[in-house]
Parts: C-alpha cells; sequence; structure tokens
C-alpha cells in the first residue's frame, strides 16, 4: 500500500480538483487490488471523493486492456441507463481521465492506477442478511445482462484467458499437487480428494460453449453480493461494480458466482463447516431477482445451464483457492498461512450442498422457467 505522499501523487495524475481533506488507505475489503478513497473540497468548500485503486499486475497482465473493456462496458451502461430516464451518475462507474485522456496512470514504480467517482449514500453486503438483498443483487446482475444484450462480447478483450474454463483450473490444481512447491500437499489431503472425485464434471459447460450449445455474452463473471451498492434509503440494488473481468463469458458463470457466494449461510472464509449451507430460499430469491431481469432473453440451453454453473462456479472457485494454498498464496490476498485452504473448505462443503439438494434446485429452476 503506498504513504499518503505517494496517494496524493498519483491522485494528481487525474482530472481531480480541490485541496485534499481526507486520505483513506486500504479502503475496501477485495482479495486482488489495492483501493484508497479520496476526498477533495474546491475554493467554496464543496467536497467530492473519488475512489483510487491499483490494478494488481499479477492477477491482470495487460492493465490497459482492462481498463478498454471496463471503460467501454460503462460507457454503454451510462447511455442505456440514461436512455431509460435513470441516472448513470449513481447506477454505473464514472472513470476518470488523466490529463493525457488515458483512463490509466502508470507511477514511478511501474504500476497501473485508476480513479473513479466514489458512489455516496449506500451500502455493500459482506453476507446476505435477508431473502430480499439478495433478490435485489440477482435483480442488478440480471440487469447487467440486459442492458448489455446489444453489446457484442467479441469486441472485448479477455483479459484472463479461460478464467472459468474449469477443466484448466482442474489441470493447473493437478500440477501444483505433483510439484508440491512448499511441501503442503499432506495438510490437505481430504480436499484434494474431494477435488480429483469431481473432475469428470469439469468440462459440461466449457464443451457446451465449445460446441456453439451455449452463446457467449458480455459477463461480470464476479457476481457476489458485495459487488453490488444498495441505496441507503431505498435499499434498492444500485450499482455492479468490480468490472475488471468484465469480459466474454457464460450467463451461468455469472448466475452461478451469484449463487455461490450469495446463497451460501457463512462467510467465504468460515472456519466452521457445520455454518456452511446452501439456502434454498436465497437461491430462489437470486434467481427470481436475475431471471426477472433476463429471464426471457436467454436460450433454453441457457436456462438448462444455470444450476450446473451454480455447481461448477463453486467447484472452480474451491480448486482455485486450493491450487494458490499449494503454490504459495501468490493470486489471492490472505490474513493468516491456511487462509486459502479455509476458502477452499468453504467452497468444497457448499459443492456437497448443491449435490445433496440437486432435484430441490432443478425443481425451484423449472418453477421459474415456467
Amino acid at each position: 500500500m503506498p504513504t499518503e505522499a505517494q496517494v496524493r501523487e498519483i491522485a494528481a495524475a487525474f482530472q481531480i480538483k480541490g485541496n485534499f481533506t481526507e486520505i483513506a488507505l486500504g479502503f475496501g475489503g477485495g482479495h486482488i487490488n489495492s483501493t484508497c478513497r479520496l476526498e477533495v473540497a474546491d475554493v467554496a468548500g464543496k467536497k467530492s471523493k473519488y475512489i483510487l485503486q491499483r490494478i494488481n499486475r499479477n492477477a491482470f497482465k495487460d492493465p490497459v486492456k482492462v481498463m478498454d473493456n471496463v471503460v467501454h462496458v460503462t460507457e454503454h451502461l451510462r447511455r442505456k441507463f440514461a436512455a431509460t430516464g435513470r441516472d448513470p451518475a449513481r447506477e454505473t462507474l464514472t472513470f476518470l481521465p488523466t490529463a493525457d485522456g488515458l483512463y490509466y496512470h502508470i507511477d514511478t514504480e511501474g504500476e497501473y492506477w485508476r480513479c473513479y467517482d466514489y458512489v455516496d449514500d449506500v451500502y455493500t453486503l459482506q453476507l446476505v442478511e435477508n431473502p430480499e438483498d439478495l433478490r435485489e443483487a440477482g435483480r442488478a446482475f440480471g440487469r447487467f445482462q440486459r442492458m448489455l444484450t446489444d453489446f457484442p462480447a467479441k469486441e472485448l478483450h479477455d483479459t484472463i484467458p479461460n478464467f472459468h474454463n474449469t477443466k484448466l483450473r482442474i489441470k493447473a490444481l493437478e500440477r501444483a499437487i505433483y510439484e508440491d512447491v512448499i511441501d503442503r500437499n499432506m495438510t490437505c489431503q481430504a480436499e484434494i480428494e474431494f477435488a480429483s472425485e469431481r473432475t469428470p464434471k469439469g468440462g459440461w459447460l466449457v464443451d457446451r460453449m465449445e460446441a456453439g450449445i451455449l452463446p457467449q455474452r458480455v459477463t461480470h463473471n464476479d457476481t457476489k453480493i458485495n459487488n453490488v451498492l444498495f441505496d441507503c434509503a431505498t435499499h434498492e440494488a444500485l450499482c455492479v461494480i468490480d468490472l475488471d473481468t468484465v469480459m466474454p463469458g457464460l450467463v451461468a458463470y455469472d448466475f452461478g458466482d451469484g449463487i455461490r457466494f450469495g446463497a451460501s449461510t457463512a462467510l467465504e472464509d468460515e472456519h466452521d463447516l457445520d455454518k456452511v449451507r446452501l439456502d434454498l430460499d436465497l437461491y430462489r430469491a437470486f434467481a427470481e431477482g436475475f431471471l426477472g431481469e433476463c429471464g426471457e432473453l436467454i436460450t433454453e440451453a441457457e436456462h438448462e445451464s444455470l444450476l450446473y454453473g451454480a455447481y461448477l462456479m463453486t467447484y472452480t472457485i474451491g480448486v482455485r483457492f486450493l491450487t494458490d494454498y499449494l503454490v504459495g498464496d501468490v493470486y489471492f490476498r490472505t490474513a493468516y498461512p491456511k487462509h486459502n485452504l479455509v476458502r477452499a473448505r468453504t467452497q468444497f462443503k457448499l459443492v456437497a450442498e448443491i449435490e445433496r439438494h440437486w432435484n430441490e434446485l432443478e425443481a425451484i429452476m423449472e418453477s421459474l422457467r415456467k
């Protein structure tokens, strides 16, 4: 994390006018990027707030392409929201250019930074408090899909190739197990066995995408409820944030990740697995919100894929957490040595929960399709 002096120097590259009145380092709780919140006041005393964020180059190898995707998608959303009488300043992110007209700045150490308006009078959730919260989040991500149905996905960069390719994630895990670079295999034998037993199911989505059965669309690819801003006054889902992973993908990815995170009864890094369950009411709530916004726009094959998306996204993220643990925690930020292993265990518990409730989940999806 940079010092306040460095933050001031970086922020000066963007078109921010006024004097700094507050700099909050380490703002937010994301796994990947480093974030600061800034407050400035102009000569009349009017205050404005911004988010200044360093793009993690370990996760995103080409930050320029990331920002190209983000800016094009947000500009499209701004036009769509404005055309329907909604407020684009609050319902999508507004990025600030530099003096050179770029939407990123490279500091003296070669790190990439971007800056956008801070949306005031909103809150985020780390854990679902009631079904209506998740229904609202489902609406937000379903609306995101609907607003981008006319955006050609092929024009976006594939910034993290094969990001949700479960088959390749399995191969990465198998390589990590084989190499065992920091001698952690013996600390997670049960998790390795759990992941290995389910490898034959890993290709369900990817194989159908490659066969042309499932179309690629613009997808968010990280649809956790904490990537939705809720309005403090109305408690409605207002804005989808954290757009770094926006790229071509499958609707099942966005639906599945929303379920993986939102329909769980525990945090992503809960130690007590007895607290980790799949809540069927929460599952239904997210599905109702999501399909209520975009259900009429997706194909029958996509409808069929959604439950598999919930299953495979949960499994895939578990595999990724386990892989990162085995290679030394190089991707996800961790707070203690076994943090990624704890995360993997929660995901695998949810995978087992989805398997246990599969018939009930199919019945929920069928009722909503009708």
